[in-house]
């Protein structure tokens, strides 16, 4: 387990692990393997630096730091659905992290039910592994990753929303007499 829970002031839950989906979906781990052995493809999908996605060497590289990882912890402002595909559950939130500024990010869940727990005010904690895509470099000159959700934690009692900080702007619809 990446993330420590136990060190939050608040009780969470975990409600996400990549690798619990991947038991669930090993097709996933051989599609994403065979993309990145394609040689006849040599820009798209994952370099492999650190590993064939999902395999040991995979998992060792992210329990032993070697492949870089990204911790995002914050305070739920807004849940949301994004996209196109017309589903109905929310699949997206706005973060409100530590230092004030906002970030979206998905809704990753092994069990449907969990969607539920994403509410305003809620403290949400996610770790991604960036590993490194064929395609380089990135826009910027750096290196290109694919940011892989590993896991994430939700609380399960809102914390509340800084005082201090901005929230969202909520407009009331105008009534006509």
């Amino acid at each position: 387990m990446l993330l420590h829970q136990d060190k939050a002031n608040v009780p969470m839950k975990q409600v996400y692990q990549l690798s619990e989906e991947l038991r669930n979906d090993p097709e996933q781990i051989a599609l994403t393997q065979a993309l990145t052995l394609n040689s006849s493809k040599p820009f798209l999908g994952l370099k492999g630096t650190q590993g064939l996605f999902g395999s040991p060497e995979w998992w060792s590289s992210i329990e032993q730091r070697k492949m870089p990882l990204l911790f995002i912890s914050g305070v739920i402002r807004r849940v949301y659905i994004a996209g196109q595909d017309g589903g109905d559950e929310s699949n997206g939130i706005e973060l409100l992290l530590e230092n004030g500024s906002v970030r979206d990010v998905g809704i990753y869940v092994n069990d449907k039910a969990d969607i539920a727990l994403f509410r305003v005010g809620c403290r949400v904690e996610l770790v991604y592994a960036l590993d490194e895509l064929k395609k380089q470099p990135a826009q910027d000159g750096g290196v290109n990753y694919s940011k892989i959700a590993l896991e994430m934690a939700v609380s399960l009692q809102p914390v509340g929303l800084p005082s201090a900080l901005p929230r969202p702007l909520v407009r009331q619809a105008k009534t006509h007499r």
